[in-house]
């Protein structure tokens, strides 16, 4: 983590100028004018609790320059002086929080906002090229007659997870450990859906409110969907890839819907996402979809071009407020290829932690955001379905790089829910992220070790759920984009272990 250890200190010159001659009348002297400063203080807390030994750091984005840290007391505060304020042009400053074995969000009122920002060219890379790593972060535009007060930052270990999954609907058992078997995350409501009466229906599991004719709109491309959803006002806008995919009921085909939902005019056709493929600051031709027919994602070369491809349009609205809260996609900002209401502006769930991911040091890795803990050797278990959910299910200490005291049960396949998770849609090939090893260009500190151990790039990696559609097949998620697509039950591919 940048800062851990050392303080990083911006060093200017104050350059006094005079001018004078002997006797009197001798010229006019230019009174030194000192360079304006500002101060950022705040707090970092965990559950409520101050957190002492955190460093706080600021990074002046106009220079790419680590100007400054500071170190949080016993009451969790921490407070950043004489930052440089410049006259001419805005001096944009950004800072995040870090201590190992946590991971934080911010929080700030007025005066600054809290956002996620691209620091790839900050880094060394390990011969991999096409990753992008993502802060999240409190960006300040400093100004000398408004210093900026309550900069907080709220750790994360594990424990507190701000996201808690759903189950995926799942209930048939096809093998022991599987997701009709263990069905595993916050089970729904037993009513889920509630008609408004009003033309919309709220799914009372996200707190999501959907247009309830699924087919009010004509298929269209994803910038003239994009356009007219918003249109609508009210907060409707076209659903992001995880909203889109929190409608899904992997129990159902034809529609993967819930049974007995409120629904009318949905179709089995492809239904798009607001969502960039391989998002990043180059923009994507690209949006995700899903098939609603089966709720498998769409990666192909017509049905998910946004100029050209014309798919189905169901708008969306509402933050949250049911049994579980979604977690943001990931995407931000206003990048060539994204578009004025797509996901990248409005930002909708639980926002991503940074840092993300805690190595336990025992062979596991722990998702701050879920609070789901995976096995860190992700090369470790191949074979078919069934092969691969026997090793898991017999996964314990002393396999697989685990010494973390694990007996077999333990462990678990991850259902598609779980899997999904780790995604963050910024990221254009997961795998790459997962293995990649960012350090600082200047000073050469280690930012972020490799979360995992070898994700395999280019293999589809199991997931306990079985696809409704086709029971002898199971979903899996392709290592490199995270999308959810199906496989036969008899295929050779690799899994991660969860618990």
């Amino acid at each position: 983590m940048p800062g851990f250890g050392s303080t990083l200190a911006f060093t200017g010159l104050a350059l006094l100028c005079a001018c004078g001659g002997g006797g009197t009348g001798g010229g006019n002297t230019v009174p030194y004018q000192p360079q304006p400063t500002t101060t950022v203080s705040g707090t970092v807390t965990l559950n409520g609790n101050p957190v002492s030994g955190a460093t706080v750091s600021l990074f002046l984005t106009n220079e790419n320059t680590l100007v400054q840290t500071a170190t949080t007391g016993a009451d969790g505060a921490y407070s950043l002086t004489g930052i440089q304020v410049w006259q001419d042009r805005s001096a944009d400053y950004q800072l995040w929080a870090g201590k190992p074995g946590l991971g934080f969000h911010p929080a700030v009122g007025a005066g600054a906002q809290v956002t996620r920002f691209d620091y790839t060219g900050q880094f060394l890379g390990n011969g991999i090229n096409d990753t992008g790593i993502y802060f999240t972060v409190i960006d300040y535009l400093a100004s000398a007659s408004a210093p900026l007060a309550g900069a907080d930052f709220q750790a994360f270990d594990g424990s507190n997870a701000p996201v808690r999954l759903a189950r995926t609907g799942q209930t048939a058992k096809a093998a022991d450990g599987d997701d009709g078997d263990r069905q595993m995350g916050v089970a729904w409501p037993a009513q889920r859906f509630h008609d408004n009466l009003d033309g919309s229906v709220t799914d009372q599991l996200t707190g999501l409110t959907w247009l309830q004719d699924a087919g009010a709109f004509a298929p269209a491309t994803w910038a003239a969907a994009v356009a007219e959803v918003n249109a609508m006002g009210g907060g409707w806008h076209l659903p992001n890839l995880n909203e889109l995919e929190s409608l899904v009921d992997v129990s159902a085909s034809g529609p993967a819907l819930p049974a007995g939902h409120p629904f009318s005019n949905v179709s089995n056709g492809i239904y798009w996402s607001s969502t960039s493929y391989f998002g990043g600051e180059g923009g994507s031709a690209n949006a995700w979809s899903i098939r609603m027919g089966d709720g498998r994602y769409m990666n192909d070369t017509t049905s998910d071009v946004k100029a050209t491809a014309s798919n189905g349009v169901w708008p969306v609205k509402g933050a949250g407020g049911g049994a579980v809260q979604l977690q943001a996609t990931g995407e931000y900002g206003n990048y060539l290829g994204f578009l004025a209401g797509d996901d990248a502006t409005w930002r909708t769930g639980v926002p991503l932690t940074y840092p993300r991911w805690l190595d336990g040091g025992d062979g596991t890795v722990t998702d701050t955001v879920t609070g789901l803990v995976w096995l860190k050797q992700a090369y470790a278990i191949q074979g078919t379905w069934m092969e691969a959910l026997a090793a898991v299910n017999g996964l314990a200490d002393g396999q697989c790089g685990l010494h973390d005291g694990s007996a077999a049960g333990v462990w678990r396949m991850p259902n598609r829910a779980e899997m999904q998770s780790l995604a963050d849609r910024m990221v254009s090939n997961h795998a790459d992220f997962f293995n990649c090893s960012y350090t600082w260009r200047a000073g050469g500190m280690l930012c972020q070790a490799p979360v995992f151990s070898d994700f395999v790039s280019g293999q589809f990696y199991w997931t306990s759920t079985t696809d409704a559609a086709a029971p002898g097949e199971a979903w899996t998620v392709y290592s490199c984009d995270f999308g959810v697509y199906d496989m036969d039950k008899s295929s050779t591919s690799y899994t991660l272990a969860v618990r």
